[in-house]
């Protein structure tokens, strides 16, 4: 056309094989930084790892506690203690009137001959009770709610309900000591989040600070990329990839902490819980906690990088 020739595109393809090209090469070079300086790399992903690993061995903990709140929610029993006049043969059937209601889970019947056995097995009083003419201890009924610990006025209304029942003395419910454990739980979720949010700002502070001083040691370099008709978004690239591998082996590293000490504690606890007639083991991350972990850490450390590449960029310009 009159001798003119028209500059083509290059096909989308060789387009995007070429930005992907590049940024691998930023990847890759930005690796290869850390590696070249081994000891202040180390250091500063050991001060990322400890930033993540003290809010995550809190959640984890956290975490083991709510397990074990559905044993402490079956604890929340009440001690219906049964009036003189009632015989050993009516406990069973009374029990079993209570069993049904709908805010009942569970109603276990304890006679008065099985109250002394216990209270003689456990006590040590034997030639004390040896002595008495009669059995002093009244039939109970352990009743087990079917309701949420939480639900305090539900509570009360259900024992209201009970000691209503003309064969009911004394109905018995002790939440008190639940309500300030999980009183402490919230206290502690909370101060979780707190200390997570402080933390992760140490985390932005850490990885900001070392891509300055990277983007400080290249000034010259930059200058010279900018010169030659370089972008922001090309020069920028190695610094966020260099925060994103700080993020992410900083948080490899608290993963592999977390992990080691679950391990240290896993035996003690498993004794501990044996003594106590139970068999609970702690539980670890997992998968998706090692991989929100993982992200989490990758994430501040792309961001933190973003936000001091983005701000230092602006004040260097070729000479």
């Amino acid at each position: 056309m009159s001798g003119q020739r028209r500059l083509e595109q290059p096909p989308v393809n060789a387009r995007f094989r070429a930005y992907a090209i590049n940024h691998l090469r930023a990847l890759i070079f930005s690796l290869g930084k850390l590696h070249r300086a081994p000891f202040s790399s180390t250091l500063t992903l050991l001060v990322i790892a400890t930033a993540l690993t003290l809010p995550t061995l809190f959640h984890v903990a956290l975490g083991n506690l709510k397990q074990l709140s559905p044993d402490w929610s079956r604890t929340a029993q009440i001690s219906v203690f049964l009036e003189e006049t009632v015989t050993d043969e009516q406990v069973p059937s009374l029990a079993a009137q209570l069993a049904q209601r709908a805010d009942v889970a569970e109603a276990l019947p304890i006679t008065r001959s099985e109250a002394l056995a216990e209270f003689r097995a456990h006590s040590g009083f034997d030639g004390a009770l040896d002595i008495l003419e009669d059995n002093p201890l009244p039939p109970v009924i352990v009743v087990t709610p079917a309701l949420d610990h939480r639900a305090t006025t539900a509570l009360e209304m259900l024992v209201s309900a009970l000691e209503q029942r003309p064969e009911v003395a004394l109905a018995l419910l002790d939440l008190q000591w639940m309500q300030r454990l999980f009183a402490i739980m919230d206290m502690l979720q909370r101060a979780t989040v707190v200390l997570s949010l402080l933390l992760g700002l140490g985390v932005l502070l850490v990885v900001g600070n070392t891509i300055r001083l990277d983007v400080q040691n290249r000034r010259e370099e930059i200058e010279v990329a900018k010169l030659v008709g370089a972008t922001d978004a090309f020069i920028r690239r190695p610094f966020l990839y260099g925060g994103l591998w700080l993020g992410l082996g900083g948080a490899a590293v608290a993963v592999a902490i977390v992990t080691v000490t679950l391990l240290l504690l896993s035996g003690p606890v498993h004794t501990l819980s044996r003594l106590y007639g139970g068999e609970w083991a702690l539980q670890g991350l997992g998968l998706q906690g090692t991989l929100t972990l993982l992200g989490v850490g990758a994430l501040l450390g792309l961001v933190g990088s973003w936000i001091t590449v983005n701000q230092h960029l602006q004040d260097i310009e070729p000479r």
